[in-house]
Order: structure tokens, then sequence, then C-alpha cells
């Protein structure tokens, strides 16, 4: 019975002693990246935006990295919340940009091609429900079976109850 409590305490030294903790790390997108409370506005012909004409309110999109983990590439997509668009748009991490190059091929929509200008994450400039600052997203949106040119912008979805308004 000795031998199996020393064995038994050899065994859970050595199991400690070799258990490390592994970095985790982020991916190579993660400034741009995140969930977005936003709306769907229309940028009208003389360039003033008309807030949510469809009527669609505030809607959860996403920003992720691609599977390769570019620094330069990242998907951007509505989650079939108003438009169908998922699509991969350039970025710039350190400057906090993104667009597509020209009309770029719609995951979700073969019909549809996506172009994304103006896109940009401002740190800090916009405020969740409660008053807390909150990262802010816009981008102009215009799709290839549409003449509109939609602007979408909103704050990073914070996950908590009391910023649902």
């Amino acid at each position: 019975m000795k031998k199996l409590l020393y064995f038994a305490a050899l065994m859970l030294t050595m199991l400690t002693a070799s258990c490390s903790k592994d970095e985790i790390e982020g991916t190579a997108t993660q400034a741009l990246a995140g969930q977005w409370y936003v709306r769907l506005n229309v940028v009208n012909a003389d360039g003033t935006v008309t807030v949510d004409p469809e009527g669609f309110g505030k809607k959860i999109i996403a920003t992720y990295n691609t599977s390769d983990n570019k620094a330069t590439e990242m998907w951007v997509s509505d989650q079939h919340k108003f438009k169908n668009f998922a699509v991969k748009a350039t970025c710039d991490g350190s400057a906090l940009t993104f667009n597509t190059v020209g009309e770029a091929e719609n995951s979700y929509n073969a019909n549809a091609k996506v172009t994304i200008t103006n896109g940009k994450i401002l740190p800090g400039a916009g405020r969740q429900y409660n008053g807390s600052a909150a990262d802010s997203i816009v981008f102009d949106l215009k799709l290839s079976n549409s003449p509109t040119t939609y602007r979408i912008s909103g704050i990073r979805y914070s996950g908590l109850v009391e910023n649902e308004d």
C-alpha cells in the first residue's frame, strides 16, 4: 500500500511539473475584429444621410479574421441580418481601416457583389446606452444589384443587458 501511495505522489508531482500555461494569442486582425451594434442608413444623392429608412433597427454584424489569419484581410458580414452580405475586405490594423478593392464576391449572395469604402474603427468614439465609451465602426456599402449606397454605423457590441435600448 505504501508503494502505491509513493507511486501516486510521484505521478502527481510529475504531472504538475510538466504542465505549463500556454500563451493565448490574438488573431492578426484583432484590432478590427468584433461584433457591432449598427444601423443601416442610406446615403442620399446630395450626400445627406437618412437614418434607417427601411426600418431594420439596430442589428449585430461581425468583423473577423480569415482562415489564413492575414493581417491585411478580414471578413465583414451582416450575418443575414439585413442585406445578406459576407465579404473579404482588405484592412490595415494600424490605421484601423478596411475596404474592398472594387466589387468583391459576396459569400451569401452570388448575384450581389459588394463594395465597401471608407471603413474605419474609431476607438472610444461611441457611447453605449448606459453612457460608457465604446469603439465605433462606420463604412459605406454598395451592392451590385441595387443603386443605393448604405452607410452602416454603430458601436462595439458589449453583450450587457444594460446597453440594450
